[in-house]
């Protein structure tokens, strides 16, 4: 059975979504990153970059988010739009821009050290995730998903990411792009979303951001580099 590793944040929610969506047995495995499980030895022979998600099917170990999603989409021939290039596009443009800046954005707004000035830090991740989002709706505006006629893979990686917007750009945000808005919620409402979200509540999850915590969330506050 397909073993997937997971906690209740926007990348391993994408492809808990596809997991439910699709039909496939799973077997979830908590990976609590705050208690620093990203680093033990078993499971960084399963992603070499101490994140999660990842999966292990019957041997074959695959992470980052959205490689996952293709990888079980092109075995499934599930979810995948007919326009190949416009699927990289759109998959690609989640994956190395709107994932990474979100992050930074939350990064900069919520954990980064109060007693430290940000400004400069903060606004750019605060306007490249603006930015993104812009693009997203201008493309959102004239279509209902964002690659091809039908719901897929590229619909379920936005969705995983695009449902927090509030957290990343204010209570407000949402307004700025109405498309988006548009499809998050007509994500949200399928079952299958409402069964991922749902999936991180069968594990206990370390709650606090506490000592411990940030320094297994952010590395860079225990190391100096520069």
């Amino acid at each position: 059975m397909l073993k997937f590793y997971f906690n209740g944040s926007p990348n391993p929610t994408k492809v808990a979504l596809f997991l439910e969506e699709s039909g496939l047995p799973f077997e979830p495995i908590a990976v609590d990153t705050r208690k620093g499980d990203q680093f033990t030895p078993d499971y960084l022979k399963i992603n070499p970059n101490a994140k999660v998600p990842a999966i292990d099917d019957n041997g074959t170990t695959v992470f980052d988010s959205n490689a996952i999603l293709l990888y079980l989409a092109e075995k499934t021939g599930k979810f995948l739009p007919t326009n190949r290039a416009e699927l990289l596009s759109w998959l690609m443009f989640i994956a190395t821009g709107v994932g990474p800046y979100s992050g930074q954005a939350v990064h900069f707004k919520h954990f980064a050290p109060k007693d430290q000035n940000h400004d400069y830090a903060h606004n750019r991740y605060q306007y490249e995730t603006d930015r993104h989002y812009k693009i997203l709706d201008g493309h959102l505006a004239g279509r209902r998903y964002m690659a091809g006629d039908s719901y897929s893979i590229v619909d379920m990686a936005l969705w995983g990411w695009a449902r927090m917007v509030p957290f990343k750009l204010g209570d407000d945000a949402y307004a700025r792009y109405p498309h988006v808005k548009r499809l998050v919620d007509e994500i949200s409402a399928r079952p299958a979303a409402a069964r991922a979200i749902a999936l991180k509540d069968k594990f206990t999850f370390k709650a606090e951001m506490d000592d411990e915590a940030r320094r297994n969330m952010f590395k860079h506050m225990t190391t100096k580099v520069a």
